[in-house]
């Protein structure tokens, strides 16, 4: 008989080329998408504090950034914008002039082959930070469906190849589809927000999108973190109203979410890794407590392997130099 154990899994882990021979998840550059925060002005890189290497810049400085996320064969970039101006409606928000549509153009005409994915939502532009129109206190959904679809075909109309509503209403991807269809714009995607949560883990992106509400929070909206069979009903109604892609937000909190939604549905996923993953990654590295390439790495492949087709996160150039 055989000596004991006849079967040996460390024979397949005894080196590296045999680790990468037998890998089940793969994790490429053409998979990450790089979140970016656009303003006005001209030379402007302002630091995120609480977001180290993040920055709100102006058109030609995040130029500089997408350029370097292309040559690292990055799969796109997401683009987060700051008004000059803020109201109750967020009309800054569907401004041909304002900086996610200056930016959208110049990107589509320095960088024709880079994916340019534009968040559509109206908490950076309203007064009170709330994504969308406030009665009594409380976000009018219906009230709030025009203005995402004005936002959602002024960037179209720059030259978006995707919009992304983040608001969180009911209605929102079928109201955007049918304005975008109506409107000359039947081939920009849409990737939807199709479940996000109300998670304390967006902190340091507020910051970056100067977005806190003024009063309250968005949990009357955004989905409650204790609940996942709600998710695969958010996600059918979006695929649904004709959601391109959809996406899980925040990751790594989230992963079982992203698990079921890719075994339940056939549409491309995608899950962002959100401000607060990345900060506390980059806050225990700081203190020497973990090794922040290794870190950043393991990660992200924890969210492919959960099932994510494409990951939006901070470290999408960083963890794309490292792959090559």
């Amino acid at each position: 008989m055989p000596a004991f154990p006849v079967s040996r899994p460390r024979r397949l882990r005894r080196t590296e080329a045999l680790r990468r021979l037998v890998r089940e998840t793969r994790l490429a550059p053409d998979q990450l998408v790089l979140p970016l925060f656009v303003r006005s002005g001209h030379g402007v890189r302002q630091n995120v504090e609480s977001m180290p290497g993040v920055a709100q810049t102006s058109v030609d400085e995040l130029l500089r950034d997408a350029e370097r996320a292309a040559k690292a064969q990055v799969g796109g970039v997401l683009l987060f914008g700051i008004p000059d101006a803020k109201d109750a409606i967020g009309s800054s928000a569907w401004d041909e002039q304002g900086p996610v549509q200056q930016a959208v153009r110049a990107l589509k005409r320095a960088l024709p082959e880079l994916v340019v994915i534009t968040d559509v939502c109206m908490c950076e532009y309203t007064d009170h930070g709330h994504c969308g129109v406030l009665r009594d206190g409380t976000v009018d959904n219906d009230a709030t469906l025009e203005l995402l679809a004005r936002e959602a075909l002024s960037h179209a109309q720059a030259g978006a190849d995707v919009v992304a509503p983040s608001d969180m209403m009911d209605g929102r991807v079928r109201a955007i589809r049918r304005e975008l269809d109506t409107q000359g714009c039947p081939d920009t995607a849409i990737l939807s927000y199709a479940a996000k949560y109300a998670s304390v883990f967006y902190g340091p992106f507020r910051d970056a999108a100067e977005s806190t509400p003024r009063e309250g929070d968005r949990r009357g909206y955004q989905m409650d973190p204790a609940n996942a069979e709600e998710a695969i009903r958010e996600v059918q109604l979006d695929i649904d109203e004709g959601a391109d892609m959809v996406m899980v937000k925040p990751a790594g909190p989230y992963l079982d979410v992203i698990a079921r939604v890719k075994r339940t549905f056939n549409a491309p996923l995608a899950a962002y890794q959100v401000s607060g993953e990345f900060a506390m990654i980059h806050s225990a590295a700081q203190r020497g407590w973990l090794d922040l390439d290794r870190a950043m790495m393991e990660s992200l492949l924890a969210i492919r392997r959960a099932g994510a087709d494409m990951i939006i996160t901070y470290f999408a150039v960083d963890a794309a130099e490292r792959l090559h």
